[in-house]
């Protein structure tokens, strides 16, 4: 009986690979970039499986390329890049891979909500192009997080670990959340409050975005919502670009009508919004919230296990689909 077929669209850590490799016959993409739109189609003839990244775009024409296949495994925990309409219709289950890289990401949320407040990278550039002087009282002056309003917008697994670590730097949380059926105040973070939208908009220092990008969050985040943040609020991105209106996010930082931002995702990656390159006062990463080694392989295994699952005909780990 012939062994099924894995499409891979990204090289993934050799143990995976060889977890597969006991099941599967493997066809690997290891370009330096996501493999292009043609070639995932062709290379889908005859595979029953697919293993993809959020830079893979699978839509129906993709779909209808892989006549055979019965699962299209994200290694992610976001999957708006799959149309997953289009994948029920034709009885194609999806899965991602969520819980694995919640606590990576909360950490690199934190990580961005020191840099911009405490004004690290402007500095760290300040060094490297020889311009630092020497200490002064007054000099790369940032902001205090003890005593302050930290603000969760999507209250779901990430959002709540960011939440659990600001009581270590003195913050009191608020949230909110677009899912009417959450769970209220609290929702397992000791001393969060559950505000409106806008309350959280208008009284929050920090505001840290954690929600699935959906027709409803698209540019959740536009112009007069950051013109309600207060003068000297900060806003973090870590959930998905287009969360964040990044042309208005430009004007309202050059503008100082809030403090600063940090950002590791963005409305079209890898493009950034030309305007923000010039700022100082805008953090950018690489979209790098879940690369640590640990977490990437246990998102890659997750991915694999949802295959082999799906392929011994047992019902998926973590489905998103049916």
């Amino acid at each position: 009986m012939p062994r099924p077929g894995v499409l891979i669209t990204r090289t993934i850590p050799a143990s995976v690979i060889d977890r597969l490799q006991a099941a599967c016959d493997i066809d690997l993409y290891s370009g330096p970039t996501a493999i292009p739109p043609d070639e995932l189609k062709a290379r889908l003839a005859g595979k029953q499986a697919l293993m993809c990244l959020l830079t893979d775009r699978i839509d129906a024409a993709v779909l209808d390329a892989g006549r055979g296949l019965r699962i299209v495994a994200n290694i992610a925990v976001g999957f708006d890049n799959i149309d997953r309409a289009a994948a029920q219709a034709r009885r194609i289950v999806v899965t991602n891979t969520p819980d694995v890289l919640t606590e990576a990401t909360a950490d690199l949320t934190w990580g961005l909500i020191l840099s911009i407040t405490r004004r690290i990278p402007e500095g760290e550039r300040m060094v490297r192009r020889g311009e630092w002087k020497g200490w002064a009282l007054d000099f790369l002056l940032g902001s205090d997080l003890r005593g302050k309003q930290l603000g969760v917008v999507g209250f779901g697994r990430i959002g709540q670990r960011v939440a659990a670590r600001a009581g270590a730097f003195g913050m009191n949380v608020v949230y909110t959340t677009l899912d009417a059926d959450a769970p209220g105040d609290g929702a397992g973070v000791p001393g969060a409050v559950r505000v409106p939208f806008d309350r959280l908009l208008t009284t929050s220092d920090v505001i840290s975005c954690h929600v699935p990008l959906t027709p409803e969050t698209r540019h959740l985040f536009d112009g007069p919502a950051i013109g309600r943040m207060k003068r000297g609020a900060y806003l973090v991105n870590t959930s998905r670009g287009p969360v964040i209106d990044e042309a208005a996010l430009a004007v309202a930082l050059r503008e100082r009508v809030i403090a600063g931002a940090a950002l590791d995702v963005y409305e079209r990656e890898p493009v950034i919004h030309a305007d923000l390159y010039a700022l100082e006062n805008v953090v950018l990463a690489p979209h790098i919230g879940s690369a640590t080694v640990e977490t990437r392989t246990a998102m890659a295994d997750l991915a694999a296990r949802n295959v082999l699952a799906v392929l011994a005909g047992k019902p998926p780990i973590t489905p998103v689909s049916p």
